[in-house]
């Protein structure tokens, strides 16, 4: 018989198979149908004597990122590039080298200990919404969810589940501790879910424009947290810290936080507030998170009316203006509001339990960090002691800091134009911002000295701005008071007319005064 004809047999056979299989399926009772799967279940498992085990991507109905998943993967990604024909290749922390893993419907024979185990790579399509977080490139309509199966023989089912499993998850986070690249993510592309991309910013501590006893106090205080696990534990609190920074605009907030991710090698959760349907909504945001975390909220003053007057408006507003103002809080989750226009319902006390609740103790070693340019627009509640440990003041460039900002941009540690700075740093208020911006060599013939005589220049600029604003501000305030005993005059003068004879004139008086 030919080929062509063995392959007709085996077609006509299969054919008649599913028929018949359909048919039964049909007419036969529900019952005996029952009992039949169950017995084709039972002559598998004689045959095919074989366990399966899923690691999938994602698990639960939140979708939380499997903690075993990148093990497995990183452990198959040192066997599969030698076996496996369809490989997926991706680039490693400074771009360095690549890293092959298994691409789908792919298969890698593991051994360990004489037995050989079979790992088969696969993924499945989801509704739109539900795939879980992904970068911010990705623009799927049908997010994928991967998993990989194993399978071995079931007399081997000790082994696997005890020794074996144990070794990939070890070996598995090895190598992913030696490859692993942090990651920025934020909340703003898809409002529901996290999206990321990699973080690869420069900052350090040695870098940043601070003076070395604070910087020395900030760095030690990171170093402990990070190794206080037990400690933590302890005492019977969260592993998890607060940082609030604050000061004007242009004083290093956001590169603080570049500079504290890059010493404790944390990946950074850049929350945006306004994107947030609610407080329910930010409690999943916030059990979505990992370990070894920076959750970030900038310039939170601006985020959302999370500010200390919020008391005092409900006592300041018209009728109908209070009359809204109930409306509005009875729509948010809580009493107060949030941010009026964002269409976010996030309210403080929301907030207050994200940072401190039962919630937030649900994953450990995080830190969080609040930055404002107003401080005292900020609640009590939100800075106190407990909920952010360590207030951190940015302020205006220092002597100290222009010191590490030349050293940066001009590899300068002394020049005779040092002491010219430092005089008029100590008169003068500049932002690092502008410092470095000065320093900055603006073409290839731009030495030094020229740049730190740009500086000198902003500097006395600056001197004579603030110096211009402080006489107009003086003159403001004489012309205040003159107006206010002109108005104390015309106020007595009112009261005391019915029983005087004798008129003043109130110009006569100021003058005299």
């Amino acid at each position: 018989m030919r080929v062509p004809e063995q392959w007709a047999g085996a077609a006509s056979t299969i054919l008649s198979f599913f028929f018949i299989l359909d048919m039964i399926r049909r007419w036969c009772p529900r019952e005996l149908y029952r009992r039949l799967t169950t017995f084709l279940l039972e002559l598998d498992r004689y045959f095919y004597p074989s366990i399966r085990v899923s690691i999938h991507e994602f698990t639960g109905s939140n979708l939380r990122p499997h903690e075993a998943y990148p093990a497995v993967e990183a452990y198959l990604s040192v066997n599969s590039s030698k076996t496996v024909k369809k490989l997926k290749a991706e680039m490693v922390k400074d771009r360095r080298k690549l890293v092959f893993t298994m691409d789908e419907n792919e298969r890698v024979i593991d051994e360990f200990q004489g037995v050989q185990m079979t790992w088969i790579s696969s993924k499945t399509r989801t509704p739109q919404g539900q795939g879980g977080p992904g970068t911010l490139y990705s623009g799927n309509p049908e997010p994928e969810r991967r998993h990989y199966r194993l399978v071995f023989h079931k007399r081997y089912r000790e082994l696997v589940f005890g020794p074996y499993l144990e070794h990939v998850i070890k070996t598995g986070k090895e190598i992913c501790q030696r490859n692993r690249q942090r990651k920025l993510f934020t909340n703003g592309h898809h409002r529901s879910s996290w999206s990321y991309i990699l973080f690869d910013h420069p900052a350090t501590f040695e870098t940043l424009a601070m003076e070395p006893e604070k910087k020395t106090k900030i760095i030690k205080d990171l170093l402990t947290f990070k190794e206080s696990k037990d400690f933590y534990a302890r005492i019977g609190k969260a592993w998890k810290r607060g940082y609030l920074l604050y000061g004007p605009p242009g004083t290093g907030k956001s590169t603080m936080i570049a500079a504290m991710a890059n010493l404790l090698e944390y990946d950074i959760y850049d929350l945006e507030l306004t994107s947030v349907a609610g407080n329910t909504e930010l409690r999943r945001l916030l059990t979505e998170t990992t370990g070894k975390s920076i959750i970030v909220i900038e310039d939170i003053d601006c985020s959302l009316d999370l500010t200390g007057q919020r008391k005092k408006v409900a006592g300041k507003h018209p009728p109908d203006v209070k009359k809204d103002m109930g409306k509005s809080s009875k729509s948010g989750d809580k009493g107060e509001s949030s941010g009026s226009g964002t269409g976010s319902k996030v309210t403080l006390s929301g907030l207050l339990n994200f940072i401190d609740g039962l919630w937030s103790a649900c994953c450990g070693e995080r830190i969080i960090v609040f930055t404002t340019n107003h401080v005292d627009k900020l609640d009590p509640a939100l800075t106190r002691r407990g909920r952010m440990d360590m207030h951190i003041k940015l302020s205006y460039c220092s002597f100290e800091a222009f010191k590490v900002l030349a050293k940066n941009y001009l590899q300068l540690e002394d020049h005779p134009l040092f002491q010219s700075i430092r005089n008029l740093m100590e008169v003068t208020e500049i932002t690092p911002a502008d410092v470095a911006e000065s320093l900055m060599p603006k073409s290839p013939d731009q030495d030094a000295e020229r740049c730190l005589r740009i500086l000198i220049q902003a500097l006395q600029e600056a001197k004579e701005k603030q110096e211009a604003e402080e006489k107009q501000e003086a003159k403001k305030e004489v012309k205040e008071k003159e107006c206010d005993k002109v108005s104390l005059w015309v106020l007595l003068r009112k009261y005391l007319t019915p029983y005087t004879v004798f008129h003043l004139d109130p110009a006569i008086c100021v003058q005299r005064e």
